[in-house]
């Protein structure tokens, strides 16, 4: 049997990796690029979930642009990525600080204590946390009124106390997994950078400015935008512990979303909202990454 000619194995060669690659793109495509398709177009369509969805163009988007409650849907979800950005994440970097101290005893046995809320089932959060916050027997209202002579606060009840409520769970929940990535981050930055800080006469917080958070910048970049993404998409602690309630006060754009596709069967009309939740997500989290310079080396 003769052998190929050259240019043949030449191009086989050079075809060779994209043939290993491919099945990534194939599955992204899939997976990815086709229910996006699919969504885009149907948010342009009217459909009750049966029959053949009928093309309204971009009348969906016209009457999300008037409709108060997805307005009251964005104002709460920007409330909660405000919360995840500047409360959590900020809480997450110190308790990775004070975990990342030298001489630390049971080291191991926090980061498992603050790890345990991650791997919870939300059903199991939001039913523990409803019984905390009852107005009328839970356990919080029942402590103030034994050391205070306060306890009818409700908590889940009232339209400011309920979004403070969810915060308060998202902080308990989220903190101990963004922990884990800031730790990993305290931990790789070289021990010479402290010992010439200390040389040179730098007290912990120029410390902390000049040396720790240049030295996790890039996890630091990465843990913002991911919590930014994941409190954008924010649906399980407020439709478990509020519904949403009181009123819409903890209505957010995923349970408008959900809302609108399962309990009206306005699918059109919940896909225009995601289509809308995905390009305010996508444009802030390019400007994020320019702005934090993800993926640059210089």
């Amino acid at each position: 049997m003769t052998s190929p000619p050259a240019g043949r194995d030449g191009r086989r060669r050079q075809l060779a990796p994209y043939a290993f690659i491919a099945p990534f793109y194939v599955l992204y495509g899939l997976f990815m690029i086709v229910p996006i398709a699919a969504g885009v177009y149907l948010s342009m369509t009217e459909w009750v979930g049966l029959g053949t969805p009928e093309f309204v163009g971009l009348d969906n988007f016209a009457n999300l642009a008037r409709d108060t409650s997805f307005h009251k849907a964005l104002g709460n979800s920007l409330i909660f990525v405000l919360i995840s950005l500047f409360l959590v994440v900020p809480a997450a970097l110190l308790i990775a600080q004070a975990l990342n101290t030298r001489g630390l005893r049971a080291r191991d046995l926090f980061r498992v204590t603050f790890f345990i809320p991650m791997v919870l089932s939300p059903i199991v959060i939001a039913l523990v946390y409803s019984l905390l916050l009852d107005r009328d027997y839970g356990l919080v209202n029942s402590v103030l009124r034994a050391l205070f002579g306060t306890g009818t606060t409700d908590w889940l009840g009232d339209p400011t106390l309920a979004k403070v409520s969810v915060g308060f769970v998202l902080l308990w929940r989220w903190v101990g997994y963004l922990t884990i990535f800031f730790l990993a981050a305290l931990q790789a930055v070289p021990r010479e950078r402290y010992e010439a800080a200390e040389i040179d006469g730098a007290g912990p917080w120029r410390t902390f400015t000049a040396v720790t958070l240049p030295g996790i910048r890039p996890v630091t970049a990465f843990v913002v935008v991911t919590s930014f993404i994941g409190a954008s998409q924010l649906f399980d602690e407020p439709f478990l512990i509020t519904g949403g309630g009181p009123g819409e006060e903890t209505l957010t754009v995923a349970m408008f979303v959900y809302r609108a596709a399962f309990d009206r069967q306005q699918f059109g009309y919940a896909a225009a909202a995601g289509v809308v939740l995905f390009v305010v997500v996508f444009a802030i989290s390019q400007l994020l990454n320019r702005l934090l310079s993800i993926g640059r080396t210089s």
